[in-house]
């Protein structure tokens, strides 16, 4: 199969190597030497980047759309792990061992991402040792992230783990009183660990009470983010 590279396609790459941050710090001649490896694949919403059993031997940035990571629990319920956006990336313990993805990848919306093998990264990763860096950076916070979660899971009913959601979202918002939603009500459920049902009635519960005002389905203006936590 010949491929052929169209314009649109460098531009592609060359977005998606200078949004990552595990890449952006790179010299231009070192960036480019990235992207003449990085390929580019286009996915349609609701296709599958991978599924869970399927051998792992890329990285994949998003460099437009949206992918949602995921992973079914032993009785098959569905576990939101995480939504990534433009500049993130998934894949990544492909660089370390040969391993087989234990979650599912899947474009929430039509989504271009660019892929590099592993052998490629692992050169890189030698030759440019702030890579590596960057890459322990994001593995940090992503433990940190999970161990959160896990701990409010273990310890937190599920109006403290909607509140703390919501004082998240203000915090990686800049501390805007407005946020938005970064997924659906679906997704924001099996991400808490409860019911659709739940979060709607407990965010109505949160405006009867004054904590909140939501402006629309997916907009929510903080009013009282003390009283909100305490709950």
């Amino acid at each position: 199969m010949t491929t052929h590279h169209h314009h649109h396609d460098a531009l592609g790459h060359h977005q998606c190597v200078r949004l990552v941050p595990i890449f952006n710090h790179l010299e231009d001649d070192q960036m480019n030497e990235i992207m003449q490896v990085a390929q580019s694949r286009q996915y349609k919403k609701g296709e599958m980047i991978y599924m869970a059993g399927d051998e792992s031997d890329a990285l994949y940035i998003v460099s437009s759309g949206k992918i949602r990571i995921y992973r079914l629990s032993e009785s098959g319920k569905e576990q939101l792990v995480r939504i990534l956006t433009p500049g993130e990336f998934t894949g990544e313990l492909a660089l370390f061992r040969e391993s087989i993805h234990t979650n599912y990848a899947e474009a929430m919306s039509n989504t271009q991402v660019c892929m590099i093998t592993r052998a490629d990264l692992q050169e890189f990763l030698l030759k440019y040792p702030s890579i590596s860096l960057k890459l322990l950076q994001e593995f940090s916070n992503r433990l940190d992230q999970s161990e959160t979660q896990t701990t409010r899971f273990a310890t937190e009913k599920v109006d403290t783990r909607i509140a703390y959601f919501l004082s998240d979202l203000m915090e990686d918002e800049g501390g805007s009183m407005i946020v938005d939603l970064p997924m659906t009500k679906k997704d924001m459920a099996s991400y808490l660990g409860t019911t659709p049902e739940t979060i709607s009635r407990k965010l109505a519960d949160f405006e009867d009470a004054g904590y909140i005002h939501q402006i629309s389905n997916r907009k929510i203006e903080i009013l009282d983010l003390d009283e909100m936590l305490m709950v």
